[in-house]
């Protein structure tokens, strides 16, 4: 066992618990046992004395020797019995009988050491006068019962036993008590140690271990607990959270795989021109074609690195939002104007249906531009020659809500579910060289941080269509 370990705290808690109650449970007991056994001890003097007095009265009556010899065998008997010294006294105090036997032995009364061979206390003496007996505890534990005949008071009966001898017994009661109590304290502690090193300690050490592998990069790892107690959802907590972690670090895989192709393609093609170029094996009048080409790889190089710094400062919080009162149909009519040269470069037909003259919304200027932009593009890149794009708005509550609809081909029920991923192209091979694979993830993740939505749905013949919200602008308060 690990010094420290969960184990041993648990088992040290639980000793200086147990071993807390077991005493006090010891203790009371022992306190219990003393009182019960004092209890009984005084029950059988006070059957004794009640007897003996009885015995008295017919001597006291009778007064023969014979009847002497029996009070003396009966004294002797219950001092035997009662393992204590007896003394009759009569109400004066004089003694006229008392026990001569003790441990089996006849002995001798002046060398025995009785608590009151003499004088009693005026106060006991009015006690025992009253019929009602009297008992006090020093060395010994001494009993004294009152002879009472024709209501007189006529005598008493000592009964004197000496703690030793009770305390002899008790520590009998006391020892079985409290090597019961260490004994189950001890058995508690290796039932404790065993139970919690199974339900507790053993699946702990098993997330533990998972965890370490987990973080050495083995995040295909899972812990295999089924219990239904909180150890049990710790586990299945965990594993969530594994498979959570597993998903990022794919994610971070394939990003890192994705942005060094997609940064190797065009510096490989600018390496090569170049290289050419300087080698002699481009022909000088095919040296403005090929730098042409490397200008267009550098454009593309820059458009990629411009969307990976966007998306990272999007992701991470810190790009700022001028939110304020803009018109969306002015945005849309300056970002046809900016792609109209790629439009009629496709010869696409255009359509554009705003509902008002001017729609105001609360939203950032160039970021819902980027957003207008970026869904432009995509839809003239998907739309093919001679293609058809139409833009409209509309309203709805407090929301308005800008489509943008291609007459391209449908999108697959598993490529709608991946469009708005990092570098997701329906284009397998790669071979598109205008598009990051960016621009979609990046519009979701502005649109989002301003608490809008966008969707994307299949027509039902041909075509796709890019819905996105705006929050309407109301009276003159920019939200």
């Amino acid at each position: 066992m690990k010094c420290g370990s969960l184990l041993q705290k648990l088992i040290m808690t639980f000793i200086i618990i147990l071993t807390i109650v077991l005493v006090l449970l010891a203790w009371m007991l022992s306190i219990w046992f003393r009182m019960t056994y004092f209890g009984e001890k005084r029950t059988e003097f006070e059957q004794n004395g009640e007897y003996i007095s009885k015995v008295i009265k017919m001597y006291n009556t009778e007064k023969g020797d014979i009847e002497f010899d029996k009070l003396q065998a009966i004294v002797d008997m219950a001092s035997v019995g009662a393992d204590a010294d007896i003394i009759v006294s009569d109400k004066a105090g004089s003694i006229y009988v008392y026990s001569k036997i003790k441990n089996n032995k006849t002995v001798d009364f002046y060398n025995i050491e009785v608590e009151d061979k003499s004088n009693i206390s005026e106060k006991n003496m009015k006690i025992l006068n009253s019929g009602k007996p009297v008992e006090y505890i020093n060395e010994n534990f001494t009993y004294i019962y009152p002879v009472i005949e024709n209501n007189q008071f006529q005598g008493y009966v000592i009964m004197t036993t000496p703690l030793a001898i009770i305390s002899k017994q008790l520590h009998r009661i006391y020892f079985i008590v409290w090597i019961s109590a260490l004994v189950a304290m001890l058995f508690a502690s290796a039932v404790l140690s065993l139970v919690s090193k199974k339900i507790l300690i053993n699946p702990l050490a098993e997330i533990n271990n998972v965890a370490k592998k987990f973080a050495s990069g083995e995040v295909n790892r899972r812990v295999n607990i089924e219990s239904k107690d909180e150890i049990g959802e710790l586990a299945s907590s965990f594993n969530i959270m594994a498979e959570s972690l597993e998903k990022v670090e794919n994610n971070r895989r394939d990003f890192i795989s994705n942005v060094s192709h997609e940064l190797r393609s065009p510096i490989t093609s600018i390496k090569g021109f170049i290289a050419g170029i300087i080698d002699g094996v481009i022909p000088k009048d095919k040296e403005g074609y090929y730098l042409e080409r490397v200008y267009s790889e550098i454009k593309r190089l820059t458009r990629l690195i411009n969307d990976l710094l966007d998306l990272s400062t999007i992701e991470s919080g810190k790009l700022k939002f001028n939110i304020k009162k803009i018109n969306i149909n002015e945005l849309i009519r300056l970002c046809i104007i900016n792609n109209e040269q790629n439009i009629k470069e496709k010869e696409i037909t255009l359509k554009v249906e705003l509902q008002k003259e001017k729609y105001y919304v609360n939203a950032d200027e160039d970021k819902t531009m980027q957003v207008i932009t970026n869904l432009l593009d995509n839809a003239i890149k998907y739309c093919g020659n001679s293609g058809m794009i139409k833009i409209s708005t509309y309203h709805k509550g407090s929301k308005v809500f800008v489509q943008i609809y291609n007459n391209g081909p449908k999108i697959g029920d598993e490529e709608i579910r991946h469009i708005w991923d990092r570098f997701y192209k329906s284009d397998k091979s790669r071979t598109n060289k205008v598009s990051t694979g960016l621009g979609l993830p990046i519009v979701r993740m502005i649109l989002m941080q301003q608490g809008e939505e966008v969707w994307v749905k299949n027509n039902p013949h041909i075509g796709v269509t890019f819905t996105f919200s705006l929050t309407k602008y109301k009276n003159s308060k920019n939200r």
